[in-house]
């Protein structure tokens, strides 16, 4: 048994964020059969009550028994990321534990794989500033153990968007993640648990937040 088995056999919880949009998403989970999430849609009150929901939230489970936190690190809201990512670092440099950085779109993609009896090519879209796109294309391994980046997260045209999906070769589903994101926050915990148990481990400084975009006009 490794050191990070061996610390998740003794602690079983990790804790998921997302605030990329105006709510506020939390997931926290032994992967033993219990895992439990809500959903508050806090609007601007959200960097002012994250601290206190997450003290509420992780009871009762305490901060020693989390071997790992997961975090939705974008593309979405500048100021909503910024604050997740900021508050994920914070506690994974007190607690000195892993942070997982995951993509909104993958956990949007593995969410609506799990609904699907035989999930194709997932390509995903979300609005971006600036009449542009956020964009990516995933595809679910063969034996649904790991999602895969055909196309990493960038943002595209319409045009350019249109373009990639019309010489695609390969059958996709295409997404729409337009609301209701932060109701993925399990789904970052879950794909965050499955770099886990590959044995990644990466450092609280490795956690970063991908904008995509400036916040203003440049």
């Amino acid at each position: 048994m490794t050191i990070e088995e061996e610390h998740l056999a003794i602690n079983k919880s990790a804790l998921a964020l997302h605030t990329t949009t105006p709510e506020l998403g939390l997931a926290i989970s032994s992967f033993a059969g219990e895992t439990r999430s809500q959903i508050w849609n806090l609007g601007h009150d959200l960097s002012s009550l994250v601290h206190q929901y997450l003290i509420d939230f992780i009871k009762p489970q305490t901060w020693a028994d989390l071997s790992f936190i997961a975090v939705a690190k974008g593309p979405g809201g500048f100021t909503g990321t910024r604050i997740g990512v900021v508050t994920a670092r914070t506690l994974g440099q007190q607690l000195d534990i892993p942070v997982f950085a995951i993509s909104t779109l993958a956990a949007v993609a593995w969410s609506e794989a799990g609904k699907s009896q035989n999930p194709k090519t997932l390509a995903v879209e979300m609005p971006a500033q600036r009449g542009k796109i956020f964009a990516a294309i995933y595809q679910l391994e063969p034996d649904a153990s790991k999602l895969r980046a055909c196309l990493s997260d960038r943002v595209l045209t319409p045009e350019v968007w249109q373009e990639t999906l019309t010489n695609w070769n390969t059958d996709y589903q295409l997404i729409q993640a337009q609301s209701g994101l932060a109701a993925t926050v399990t789904s970052i915990l879950e794909l965050a648990n499955l770099d886990w148990q590959e044995g990644k481990c990466p450092n609280w400084s490795e956690a970063l937040p991908y904008y995509g975009q400036h916040p203003v006009e440049v």
